[in-house]
């Protein structure tokens, strides 16, 4: 006997049918983490939101093997910022991503590392809401979680740091150069990312602060993609180390500042943190 439509059965039984449920007028924005590089390091729900969308704005630092990931019919826009060359602009970024969500489409904006760190994601949640397109935010794994899976060590140690600061070496038109060693201290291990450019300054300003110029530093470089690699040097010889080395792609410099450091002749502001007991406290 041939089937009939739902529908049809239904309303021979004398109930009347529910149409069909109508397209959403508009779609929706999904900013996706995609992790430092290797696309194993993606969470399943970042995967399954690539799997979904309709067209993917996708950044310069996203590997070609993540997007793979995406459905083939899936439309992918390139993005991506190069320094001193922004051909995408972030406002132009964000009236993009809006319109295209406007005309009922599923956006994902698939953004390296984690979208809510130094991603600029704060801007293009706040456009999507001025227009009443529903956002999610998928978070990724950072690039500084990735340097220290690569080193084989913990970024936190009891008695030697317990305390982990991300700062950006760089800034913006309105904050060129941001005070990035501000939580720097004994204790600490400070993340600097995009801080290749900046290595002589925030050396200076580490250095001011008290740390010994032959503290080490380790500079995790193009971490969990291939071509990674993992140098060291020391806060004096940085700068130089990432000159001759021709670094100057995507690396995170990782800063510990161990608690038994004794800071001598260093003369700490109250706004830095640091109070006068504070430093006394510090074992010699």
């Amino acid at each position: 006997m041939k089937a009939f439509p739902m529908f049809i059965r239904t309303a021979r039984a004398g109930i009347k049918a529910s149409p069909p449920p109508k397209p959403a007028s508009t779609g929706h924005i999904c900013l996706v983490g995609a992790g430092p590089g290797a696309r194993d390091l993606l969470t399943l729900r970042a995967v399954e939101r690539l799997q979904k969308a309709d067209v993917i704005f996708y950044d310069r630092l996203v590997d070609e093997e993540v997007l793979d990931l995406a459905r083939p019919d899936a439309e992918r826009v390139f993005v991506g910022k190069h320094v001193g060359a922004h051909t995408w602009p972030q406002d132009r970024i964000n009236r993009m991503i809006v319109t295209e969500a406007c005309k009922g489409k599923r956006v994902v904006r698939l953004k390296s590392g984690d979208p809510g760190i130094f991603g600029r994601a704060t801007e293009e949640i706040d456009a999507a809401n001025e227009a009443g397109i529903a956002v999610e935010l998928v978070p990724g794994v950072t690039a500084v979680s990735a340097a220290g899976a690569m080193l084989g060590r913990s970024l936190t140690e009891r008695n030697v740091a317990d305390v982990l600061v991300l700062a950006t070496g760089t800034g913006c038109a309105s904050d060129p150069a941001p005070d990035s060693t501000r939580h720097s201290g004994p204790g600490t291990t400070t993340a600097f990312y995009m801080g290749v450019r900046h290595a002589e300054r925030l050396a200076h300003d580490l250095i001011g602060k008290g740390l010994p110029s032959d503290a080490s530093v380790d500079i995790a470089v193009e971490v969990s993609k291939p071509g990674q690699k993992h140098l060291t040097a020391t806060i004096g010889t940085l700068a130089a180390t990432i000159k001759r080395e021709k670094i100057t792609g995507c690396a995170v410099l990782l800063v510990t500042w161990p608690k038994c450091l004794v800071m001598e002749n260093v003369d700490f502001p109250r706004h830095a943190g640091f109070l006068p007991a504070q430093r006394q406290a510090l074992p010699a």
